[in-house]
């Protein structure tokens, strides 16, 4: 029946009469008792049946087909696979027949004497009469085939499934033969034939067509196990490929020369470098070569942006603390290639920190007199003061947003702090600011980036302005009492000294009616607070001075000190240097600048003597008679009389955060060693980076004043002082008796 098929006149190969009488007999042999029971007789018989027709006459037909495969090489393959598909069939036909005509013998004595059941026997006899014999050349003709298809030949992918089948067939309820003896040839196969490959492509093909193939390659192998192979080669054979096609080239790949990973980053290739972040992700140390190549693309793009400042400054243009075209460069590059690690490179932390890294160096190089710090910080007033930047609120609030990334690679952040409180002061002490919401929208950026600690200052600062439009209603009551015997309007703002910039007061001597105005506030301000200081900052203050040239009026919007200089020549007097600054009581650092504003710039309402660009202690001043202007208001500016930071505080600062972090550190550890107090202090300081120098010499400072002291086995070895350690006892003893 297996050698000639299904007789035409029936649909199955028995029929219920047939196999009714056979499993009959069989139960009659198996029931009787010895000497007239056959069970092992039938047992053993059964085995050699399938052997005996197994050896004569399966094997002999697949040797033949062996025979004609070697001698037609690949065109043989499918040849011997059909032919062992259809004796894997027929075997297995046969098997399952006689399983069912023997069942009696698996039911009772296979199942008492733990032999292998009838079907697990045929399998075993077909693996050692018949796949052990045959399995070189048959996995040989797979693979021949598998390599036919690599190279877009047309195959019998179901004759294909339906051999691998007995593969796995042969494991006997596990893997182990199909591993063994088709798995473990298919991926050394796989690794020669795409090492091939690698060599063909690597030659001809620039990087992004590489990436493609390999990428396809990929993709073919996936489906090709989901087609014919077992589901549990997908993994290896992918990983095969990977260090074939990917792993063993990557360095050439990536630093091609006119397609690698520099190139596709300069022309925007993002489909070319989101395929190759994706396929680079695939290998365990894929992604850091490729991810140091796109922190050394960014910062040389982010020294290209320093190297034009640097050559602005070494041209003709002058060092100022404001360069927006610099500031607007970096921010512009960091947001180019945020979005480039965000979609192209999925947001990966190799690529964030490689992000971060380019920018802390680049961010911290500076060029000129003045700091990065500076220029952001400068940036940031430009866009928030009015008659600035002339931007939509969306527009403030996105530079803002880019800015403060920017800001936050920065390792001077206390610098930048100072410096943006002191400008933040002079836009709300000159009412420049164009809106108090921006103005609060970039302190709550700061806040998130840096935390409370690092704002609170200028969030007090925008305290006292919203307190002190309540007080000034109040005092406004009060002057209107005194309206006959004071002719000005007058207006003060009480700021509380922590939270503001340390200005110079500057002593002058003011007209009465300002005096007297003065003199009005302090009073009703000492009643009301008896216990604050007031202490007057007449460099901070402005006024608006009308004056009349010839006969037309103007209203000059001016600084106290300027309307007091002004105030001085309302009688057409003309007062030399030295006489000016004795009736004003002005020092000469003070007086240059401030007769400079009005003599020398756009609006000269004073006459200088002689005329020039400059002011000298020998020079003369009078009024402007002649002074004519199309506007009505005019505002005059003057230079600032303060420095917009002062280093000295800010190194004063430092050296107090590092003793404090110090001190906490070994309060906390009571004894470290050096190189570890250095290494948990750097740790600790986040809003700046100090030279390990620093530290040691307020290590030194702190032992000199007993709070530390050297180890007497090590010197590199500090302790917690005897003095301090009292101190911390004294203060425990104290809150405890408190509690009582």
């Amino acid at each position: 029946m297996l050698d000639n098929g299904m007789p035409k006149n029936k649909t199955k190969l028995f029929d219920h009469h047939e196999f009714v009488a056979v499993y009959t007999t069989c139960y009659n042999m198996c029931t009787q008792r010895s000497p007239y029971n056959y069970s092992r007789e039938l047992y053993d018989r059964h085995a050699e049946t399938i052997e005996t027709y197994l050896v004569n006459t399966v094997l002999p037909a697949l040797r033949e087909k062996i025979g004609t495969y070697e001698s037609s090489g690949v065109d043989g393959s499918s040849i011997l696979l059909t032919e062992l598909e259809k004796r894997w069939n027929n075997h297995q036909i046969m098997n399952k027949w006689l399983s069912k005509f023997f069942a009696y013998l698996d039911r009772y004595f296979v199942k008492h004497h733990s032999h292998p059941t009838l079907s697990e026997s045929g399998l075993r006899i077909f693996k050692v009469e018949v796949y052990d014999k045959i399995k070189s050349s048959s996995t040989d003709a797979i693979l021949s085939m598998i390599n036919e298809e690599r190279e877009n030949e047309f195959i019998d992918k179901t004759l294909l499934k339906s051999v691998i089948k007995l593969y796995e067939a042969m494991g006997m309820m596990s893997l182990d033969a199909y591993t063994a003896d088709l798995e473990a040839p298919l991926l050394e196969s796989t690794s020669e034939y795409y090492a091939r490959k690698r060599e063909e492509w690597i030659l001809v093909d620039t990087t992004p067509e590489y990436l493609i193939k390999a990428e396809q390659a990929l993709e073919q192998e996936r489906t090709r196990v989901s087609d014919y192979l077992n589901s549990a080669s997908e993994a290896k054979i992918l990983k095969v490929l990977e260090i074939e096609l990917l792993e063993k080239v990557e360095s050439q790949l990536l630093e091609k020369e006119n397609s690698g990973c520099k190139v596709l980053l300069a022309n925007d290739k993002s489909e070319d470098l989101s395929r190759m972040f994706r396929l680079f992700s695939r290998l365990d140390q894929g992604l850091p070569p490729m991810a140091s190549i796109v922190q050394e693309f960014i910062t040389e793009r982010g020294m290209e942006c320093v190297n034009k400042r640097k050559a602005r400054l070494d041209g003709a243009n002058k060092d100022k603390n404001d360069d927006p075209e610099f500031v607007r460069s970096l921010r512009d590059l960091h947001e180019k290639y945020l979005g480039v690690v965000k979609s192209e490179f999925a947001g990966h932390s190799l690529f964030q920190k490689a992000l971060k890294d380019a920018f802390v160096e680049i961010v911290n190089k500076n060029v000129g007199q003045f700091t990065n710090a500076e220029l952001l910080s400068t940036f940031c007033d430009r866009v928030l003061k009015s008659g600035g930047e002339k931007l939509s609120d969306a527009e403030v609030e996105e530079n803002l947003e880019k800015v403060v990334q920017l800001f936050s690679y920065l390792t001077d952040k206390d610098l930048f702090a100072e410096i943006y409180r002191n400008q933040l002061a002079k836009r709300l002490l000159n009412q420049r600011s164009a809106s108090d919401d921006m103005e609060k929208s970039m302190i709550a950026k700061l806040k998130m980036q840096c935390g409370t600690q690092f704002t609170s200052k200028m969030e007090g600062m925008l305290g006292d302005l919203a307190v002190g439009g309540d007080q000034r209603t109040e005092f406004d009551q009060k002057m209107k009492s005194h309206k006959n015997n004071i002719k000005l309007d007058f207006s003060v703002q009480v700021l509380t000294t922590g939270f503001w910039p340390s200005y110079k007061s500057t002593q002058v001597t003011l007209p009465e009616d300002m005096s007297k105005s003065m003199d009005l506030f302090k009073e009703w301000h000492d009643n009301k607070h008896a216990k604050r200081k007031l202490t007057w900052m007449h460099s901070l203050g402005n006024a608006t001075v009308r004056a009349t040239f010839g006969k037309k009026p103007y209203d000059l919007q001016v600084t106290t000190l300027q309307a007091v200089a002004l105030n001085a020549f309302n009688d057409g007097v003309t007062l030399n240097f030295e006489e000016l600054a004795a009736k004003l009581n002005l020092e000469e650092a003070i007086l240059k600048p401030l007769m400079h504003s009005l003599s020398c710039q756009k609006f000269k309402v004073l006459n200088k003597s002689p005329p020039g660009a400059s002011i000298r202690t020998t020079d003369s001043f009078s009024a402007n008679p002649k002074f004519t202007c199309n506007m009505r208001k005019i505002r005059i500016p003057m230079a600032s009389l303060d420095a917009s930071h002062s280093n000295k505080k800010v190194e004063e600062d430092r050296s107090i955060a590092i003793e404090a972090a110090i001190v906490r550190i070994m309060k906390a550890r009571k004894t470290l060693g050096h190189q570890q107090l250095i290494a948990e202090v750097l740790s600790q300081l986040a809003f700046f980076k100090p030279n390990p120098r620093v530290i040691k010499r307020r290590i030194e400072a702190l032992i000199e004043r007993e709070y530390l002291e050297r180890s007497a086995d090590n010197s590199n070895t500090y302790n917690v002082s005897i003095f301090w350690n009292l101190l911390l006892l004294i203060s425990i003893v104290v809150t405890h008796l408190q509690s009582y």
